[in-house]
Order: C-alpha cells, then structure tokens, then sequence
C-alpha cells in the first residue's frame, strides 16, 4: 500500500518554511502602514513616570503654597456662608464654590498633564518615527475569534507580558517598602505641624519615592525596548517563497516578462525585416553575421545600420538580400564590428567611415550608379 503525504506539513512555518529571510523594504512598509513597529510601551511610561516626578521637586513648594492658600482658602468659606445663610445655602452659591475650587484644581495639576502628553509624544515619535496611520483603529473580524484568542493567550508574548507586570509589581513593592521603612518615623509626627508643613512633607515623601520608582522602572524599559526590537526583527522575518512571491509581485512573473521580451524582440525583428529592401549594402562574416547598410544624404550624414543579425537571423537577413536584389559583401572584420558597436537604426561611427565607404563605393560601381 502506498501513503500519499505532503512535505510541508513538517515544514516549521507553514507551507512557506522557516522564516530565515531578512525583511524587505516592502514587507517593513506595509508593516508600518499597519501600525505594526518595534516600540515599548514601558519606556514611554518610563519617561513619563520621571518627568511628572521631575516636576514635582520643581514645583513641590509652590504647590503646597497653592493649594493652603487658594483651595483651602475656597473651601474654609463654606461655613461662613452655611452662617450666613442659616445652614439653608443656596445651589446657586454651592455650584459657584464647587467650580471655582475645580478651576483651581485643574490649574494645579495642569502643568502635570502637559508634561506627561508632550513626553509620550515625543517618546513615540523617538522610538518609530512621525507617521500616523488610522488601520489599526479599523475593527477586525479575526480578533474575535476565540480559538485565535486562545492561542494568544498562551503565545510567548503573553507569557512576556505577565513577566513584565510581575517584575514591575515586585520591584516597585521592594522599592515602595524599603523607603517608607526608613523614612516612616516623621510621619508619625504630622500633628505637631501645620497643614502646609504636613503638605510639603507628603510631597516631598511623594517625590522623592517617585523619582525613586522611576529610576528603577527604567531599567523595565531598556529591557523591554530591546526585547520588542527582537521580536519585531523576528517577526518580520520572512521565508523564501515568500520572498520569490514579492518579488514576483513587484517585478512580474519572470516566465511573463521573459515571454513579453520574446514578442517584442520579435516584433522589433519584423519591422527590420521590412526595412531591409531599403538596404544598399549586407556585409556579412559570412557564416555568423550579417549587417544591412543604407547611405540616404537627407535622411543622415553618414550610413545608417538597417537591420544586422547573428546565425539563423543573419542567413534570413541574406536570403531577403538574394530575393530583393541587394548585393551581399563579405567582410569578416567590419561586420564584426559593426554588428557589435551599432544598433539598427544608428548611424556608422566616424572610425568606421573609411571603411564602409569603400564597401559602399565597390556596390555602388557594380551597379553603375557612380
């Protein structure tokens, strides 16, 4: 009993095979018009996360001034007003107090916004450069398959990701404990200070834990930048019959383009072969080569090739001559060099004058014409 079986089912790819090929110029440009780059998500939250704290130790004092000088200040109104009012206080006051405080508030922590919006931009921008592209918004059918999903789950970037978050969760933990384990005692001493005081401290606890956690949480970030640049080289990578299917798609089936060569250079041999009744002269090698030359003072100034041909082509080339009464004049070295050097159609060159007149001449006396 004989067993039919496909090879390509052992192959590690697919029917392609092994993805061993380095990506095209083509297969990165439909790539990146897909959305599909090498970027980390971790270093822009990297960048953001030391930026935002980078202000904030600018900034720290005069927030604290900010926000017991004017939020403070809004908010210690309202019993003066539940006073005045006798506890029954307008909506139209409570709305006005409500939105002042807010505006306040915004204006506080609008500088923060700006910084983290221009500091992911420009680690966007860093990282694949300014091209935006809609198509990986465009919803797609193939996402909603859940035997797709399945083995995205447990593909081996899942498996990265929960890595990340683990690393992350982990290592901000260690950082977050062994801070706050040496710098606990103040904060037990916040009753003896002021609002403003106990603000700026919190701050300053706050800051200096951030800039802290951000330092570390770079470290995720190269590792995860690197780690997306290998695998989106990886992922590229293309097989070789994918790699001969592009090249045919861009260049054309060569079996095509050789057949459209083959008619064109045919038609190009019929059309000399009507041009060469015109021929004064064939000179020929006399076995290999033929070539047909015509001399016309007000077509060109010197003789022109009319149609030249090698083997096959230069015994049809002859045997046209014999049917339409064109002399045929054996000369192996000139129609060497004229089949080499001139194309039909282009005029002889000077170097060659000397000698094709005097083919020229020996024609024209053998039919009286001079």
């Amino acid at each position: 009993m004989i067993l039919e079986y496909n090879l390509q089912f052992f192959a590690k790819d697919g029917p392609g095979g092994e993805k061993t090929e380095e990506p095209t110029s083509k297969k990165l440009t439909d790539a990146r018009k897909e959305g599909q780059v090498a970027k980390s998500k971790e270093v822009t939250s990297a960048f953001e996360l030391l930026a935002i704290f980078a202000l904030l130790y600018v900034w720290i004092e005069k927030m604290g001034t900010y926000f017991v000088g004017n939020i403070y200040d809004i908010y210690s109104q309202i019993p003066e007003f539940i006073k005045m009012y006798d506890g029954d206080v307008p909506a139209q006051t409570i709305n006005m107090i409500f939105i002042k405080s807010m505006g306040r508030v915004l204006l506080l922590v609008a500088p923060f916004l700006l910084v983290g919006f221009v500091v992911a931009f420009v680690c966007n921008v860093v990282q694949v450069k300014w091209k935006p592209t809609s198509k990986p918004m465009k919803p797609k059918f193939s996402k909603l398959n859940p035997i797709s999903g399945f083995k995205r789950f447990f593909s081996i970037n899942s498996l990265m990701e929960l890595f990340k978050s683990i690393l992350k969760i982990g290592l901000i933990s260690y950082v977050v404990y062994s801070y706050l384990k040496k710098n606990m005692p103040p904060l037990y001493l916040f009753y003896d200070i002021s609002l403003q005081e106990g603000v700026a401290k919190v701050g300053t606890l706050v800051m200096n834990l951030g800039l802290r956690i951000a330092v570390w949480y770079m470290l995720i970030a190269i590792i995860d930048y690197v780690y997306q640049k290998i695998k989106f080289k990886n992922d590229m990578k293309m097989t070789k019959q994918e790699v001969k299917d592009e090249f045919k798609n861009q260049e054309g089936d060569p079996q095509i383009k050789s057949r459209q060569r083959q008619r064109m250079q045919e038609a190009s041999r019929r059309r000399m072969m009507q041009q060469l009744p015109e021929a004064d002269v064939v000179i020929t090698n006399p076995t290999h080569y033929a070539v047909a030359i015509k001399y016309d003072p007000d077509l060109y100034d010197a003789p022109y090739v009319v149609a030249k041909g090698a083997d096959y082509l230069a015994q049809k080339i002859k045997e046209s001559a014999k049917e339409h009464h064109i002399e045929i004049v054996e000369n192996k070295p000139l129609a060497r060099m004229l089949y080499a050097n001139v194309e039909v159609g282009s005029v002889v060159p000077p170097e060659l004058y000397q000698a094709v007149a005097e083919v020229l001449a020996f024609v024209y006396h053998l039919q009286g014409r001079v």
